[in-house]
């Protein structure tokens, strides 16, 4: 994957971690993968690491190797 391609659509409502990062939106209208990946990077803090679903930790896998090189950056 390259360019506009490699940004992808998620429907956050798909996975239930990320349905609750976006509370402040519809969680049924997909955004680019990569303002997911932002949104997991910056609100990692929020996240029930130990409630994620393993289709969600593949998921996130997946962006972090598309998106962060193989590094989630997390305070």
């Amino acid at each position: 994957m390259d360019g506009a391609a490699a940004d992808w659509m998620i429907v956050p409502a798909d996975y239930p971690e990320l349905s609750l990062l976006v509370w402040n939106r519809d969680a049924k209208r997909p955004i680019p993968a990569s303002e997911v990946f932002a949104l997991y990077e910056r609100n990692w803090r929020y996240v029930n690491k130990a409630g994620i679903q393993p289709g969600e930790a593949a998921l996130i896998q997946r962006l972090t190797d598309h998106f962060g090189q193989g590094r989630m950056l997390t305070r």
